[in-house]
């Protein structure tokens, strides 16, 4: 599996937890682990735009871990948190499409694989 694969996984996952949090009813709980998705895809995208010098998705997705970060929560009301979630979740959706790495990095684990060259 490349890597533009990894990353559209992760964004679709992210996108599908903050329209979920659109509707009404869910616990505390959910919330949390909204959080918890949001904050370790957004993290793992910037590690990934950052390594592969991608332009400024660094900090767009830097600023988005930061904002949705569990360890020091920004607590805002609740009608701001569905605008803040659906824009969120509509980046994450175009970026599946926007945001692409290169194609020799998309198979760089599949070369650099000791047992790939072994045929193993």
């Amino acid at each position: 599996m490349g890597l533009n694969t990894k990353k559209n996984i992760v964004l679709i996952i992210s996108a599908i937890f903050l329209i979920s949090a659109l509707l009404e009813g869910w616990a505390y709980g959910f919330f949390t682990l909204l959080r918890c998705v949001v904050f370790g895809s957004s993290a793992y995208l910037t590690w990934l735009a950052h390594k592969y010098e991608t332009g400024d998705w660094r900090w767009i997705f830097g600023f988005i871990a930061l904002l949705f970060n569990p360890m020091i929560p920004i607590y805002l009301y609740r009608e701001l948190w569905v605008i803040i979630d659906f824009l969120v979740a509509v980046f994450l959706i175009i970026s599946i499409f926007a945001f692409k790495l290169p194609e020799e990095i998309e198979n760089e684990s599949l070369t650099n694989n000791p047992r790939w060259k072994e045929g193993v």
